[in-house]
């Protein structure tokens, strides 16, 4: 179970005498989070059949708040608690476009949650916990660097997400605790952060909470955002010298039907140059929902062409969880 086996350097973990909240009930409300995938998932290859990281306990709604990509198809999810329990839980929901998992754990958890605070009022130099399971030999005292936009690689974009320092090492689903003990967001990923004549820096990116909030309702009712679906391509694409380079195709995703290869270069968008992750992005996002035709113009090995995609819903290519 996610951080069972390492710690915080000491120097990091952040001192309770440092917060004006109860420090330790506030992490007692993030869990370990282990989850089973089948091996022929579509998810599998890229992120692994186990996969282990953190989730915490929102409000009064007894669900598990996490970072989507460790419950991705998953058919068996087991939390464990701070009071030592293991218990089984059950994915309720993955938002595509906001990246967050719902767990419903399947049995009462007897403790608080956290409740939520108002991400867009945080700023540059706050203070805040990055807290893994565990307590704080698991957390991380940390601080806001920067707010920007942020483009991944599998065709997900926010137009503002938080970056912390120290960086987290477990980072997967941490909670991200303000000055008042409330929850302000999930984190991410590891990234690096360039430093002028030093080592790069590594940094942890958090996902902010008030991206749940208008979608919460739905996603507990319903497993689903009340929104029209992205058209999803299947594809992964990084940034190579202002170019959009294919890294990576996803198993039996629209690309690869459209038998698009690693290393093409995408050079435009229905007609629109695109150079930038974002771009391109918004530019696929703007044909229409799920299910659109997009046109693009490719470059490979010397050659230029078009190619139009039937693009799909991204969750119609994954394996539904089982239901309990």
């Amino acid at each position: 179970m996610a951080g069972t086996e390492w710690v915080i350097a000491q120097e990091l973990q952040p001192k309770v005498s440092d917060y004006g909240y109860d420090l330790h009930r506030a992490l007692n409300s993030v869990v370990g989070v282990r989850a089973l995938v089948p091996e022929d998932a579509s998810t599998a290859d890229a992120l692994g059949t186990e996969r282990m990281g953190h989730g915490v306990l929102i409000g009064e709604r007894g669900l598990i708040l996490t970072i989507g990509y460790l419950v991705t198809e998953a058919n068996e999810v087991w939390l464990k608690l701070s009071d030592g329990r293991s218990v089984p839980g059950h994915v309720l929901a993955f938002d595509q476009e906001t990246g967050f998992g719902l767990i419903q754990p399947l049995t009462k958890l007897g403790f608080p949650g956290l409740d939520f605070g108002v991400s867009a009022k945080t700023q540059a130099g706050d203070r805040v916990v990055v807290a893994g399971a565990g307590g704080r030999a698991h957390s991380v005292a940390a601080r806001i660097i920067s707010k920007q936009q942020f483009a991944g690689y599998w065709e997900y974009y926010l137009d503002e997400a938080i970056f912390t320092a120290p960086f987290h090492p477990n980072w997967g689903g941490t909670a991200m605790i303000g000055a008042q003990g409330e929850l302000l967001g999930i984190g991410s990923l590891q990234l690096e952060r360039a430093r002028e004549g030093a080592k790069a820096e590594p940094i942890n990116m958090i996902v902010p909470i008030d991206l749940l909030k208008p979608v919460l309702d739905d996603l507990v009712k319903t497993g689903h955002a009340n929104r029209p679906v992205r058209p999803w391509l299947g594809l992964y694409s990084t940034e190579i010298d202002d170019h959009i380079v294919i890294a990576g195709v996803a198993k039996r995703g629209p690309a690869r039907r459209a038998e698009l290869k690693i290393g093409d270069i995408v050079l435009a968008v229905d007609n629109h140059e695109v150079r930038e992750l974002a771009d391109f992005y918004h530019r696929v996002w703007a044909l229409g929902a799920a299910g659109v035709n997009v046109p693009l113009t490719i470059h490979r090995e010397g050659d230029t062409f078009d190619v139009t995609i039937r693009s799909g819903e991204r969750s119609q290519f994954l394996k539904q969880p089982n239901l309990h």
